[in-house]
Formats: C-alpha cells, sequence, structure tokens
C-alpha cells in the first residue's frame, strides 16, 4: 500500500492551563505591585570594635565563662584585669564588671549591681611535716596553740579562734604567708583557691570545716548596665544564647 513506511502523523499536544479563579460580580479587578527597588540603600555599618573588661580577684576561676563568652561574642574581645581584695572596691569603676570577693565596702554597694556566685570553703595551710596534716580535716579547735598569720590581703571574714596565738610579726600577703608557713612558724588560713594558688612543695593544706567561707560575686556599677555586661550576666548565670537579656 501507498501508505506504507510513512509515520503516522502526531496529534498535536494539548496543554492545559490552570484554572483562573472567577471574579465575583462587583469584585474589582487586583493590580500587580510593582517590586520596589532601592537604589541607595545604605550598607549596614558594622560595630565599632570594642572590648570588655573583666577585674579578677586572685583565686577567681573565670575561664568557663572566658571560654563561652569567645564563642557568643567572637566580635567583642575580653581583657582580663588583675584586681587586688584590698583595691577591688576602687577597681571596679575602671572596668566593665568584676569578680569579687564578699563583702564589699558598704557604700560602695548602694552604687552597684551584685550577684552572689559561690562560696570557697576555707583551709589550713601547713608545713608538710606538721601533725595537722595527718587529719583529712580539721576544726578551729585544732589549731590551738598555733600561730596564726595575719594577712594584709585579707579574703575571708574574721576567724574567731581563741587557741591560737598572735604571731609576733606584720601581717603579709598570702604568697608570704604561705612561705612563712612553710618555715614551720605559724600556719595560715585561706580559700582553697589561694591555697591551689600558692601551692608550694613544702607545704600542705586540710579544709577548716567550721571555719568561715569567702563569697565571690560579680559586680558592676549601676550606671553603667551596657548590653555587653548583660550579656556577661546571661552567661554567668548559665542563660543560653537566644536569651536577650541577663536578667
Amino acid at each position: 500500500m501507498a501508505t506504507q513506511g510513512r509515520r503516522p502523523q502526531r496529534r498535536p499536544h494539548k496543554t492545559t492551563k490552570p484554572p483562573q479563579q472567577k471574579r465575583l460580580p462587583g469584585q474589582p479587578k487586583q493590580k500587580k505591585q510593582p517590586q520596589k527597588v532601592v537604589f541607595d540603600a545604605p550598607a549596614s555599618v558594622p560595630e565599632e570594635p570594642r572590648t570588655f573588661r573583666l577585674g579578677v580577684v586572685p583565686g577567681a576561676t573565670p575561664g568557663k565563662w572566658i571560654d563561652i563568652w569567645k564563642k557568643r561574642m567572637p566580635h567583642v574581645g575580653l581583657e582580663v584585669v588583675s584586681v587586688e581584695v584590698a583595691d577591688q572596691d576602687a577597681a571596679i569603676d575602671a572596668v566593665d564588671a568584676a569578680l569579687v570577693r564578699l563583702p564589699l565596702d558598704e557604700r560602695t554597694v548602694d552604687a552597684l549591681h551584685v550577684i552572689a556566685l559561690y562560696d570557697e570553703i576555707p583551709v589550713v595551710v601547713a608545713p608538710i611535716d606538721s601533725h595537722l596534716l595527718a587529719a583529712d580535716e580539721l576544726r578551729l579547735d585544732d589549731l590551738t596553740g598555733e600561730v596564726l598569720i595575719a594577712l594584709t590581703d585579707e579574703t575571708l571574714p574574721a576567724i574567731d579562734a581563741p587557741g591560737t596565738v598572735a604571731p609576733r610579726f606584720a601581717p603579709m600577703s598570702t604568697a608570704d604567708a604561705v612561705a612563712t608557713a612553710a618555715t614551720g612558724t605559724g600556719v595560715v588560713v585561706v580559700p582553697m583557691s589561694l591555697a591551689r594558688l600558692h601551692h608550694r612543695k613544702d607545704v600542705d593544706y586540710r579544709p577548716l570545716v567550721d571555719g568561715p567561707t569567702s563569697t565571690v560575686a560579680l559586680a558592676w556599677p549601676r550606671e553603667r548596665t551596657t548590653p555587653d555586661v548583660e550579656t556577661f550576666v546571661g552567661i554567668v548565670r548559665g542563660r543560653t544564647a537566644q536569651s536577650s537579656r541577663a536578667r
């Protein structure tokens, strides 16, 4: 036949259009809104470089908080400023916030926000061959007859130990007091973190279970509660990055 070998003609493919929504009677036609094009849009202004200054008294350990700050606030540097306990009241004004030891001067507290963080137990530092180290822990009564070395940088409330002997030498710094205790001249009572900070091979320490504790707190001036301060307070309190405020 004549049609053999010919390809059959293809039928044209019908395209189906989506059904158009019918306008209701009296409904006005919807006009397409033209897209807004802003030719002179201002560029985002980067934050000014700045540094958060954190005062830290000896023995305080802000390491984990600093690590969190670096991850959460990579655009803001953090500078640790060493603060002596004897000067901590005045030093707070020179930093954004400070880890201090309570109590603070009453006149200073009125102008500050203060958050107590944790209490440190006291320990007795004695020479390595002292009989006091035979026990796992000590009480004030165990110090009867011992020379209790006085400190110029006192970090504990006054110790009421009637059986102890007052030293015949002037108060000294914690570092010097630990060195003096190593000679067998006396013992010194300090927070555990300071005993670790000034550790020597010729001394050791034992917890003083009925001694006064040392409270470490975060303090900053009330009038300088900045967003950076609130962020650090939130970190210290364990708040997540999604929390907008530290309070």
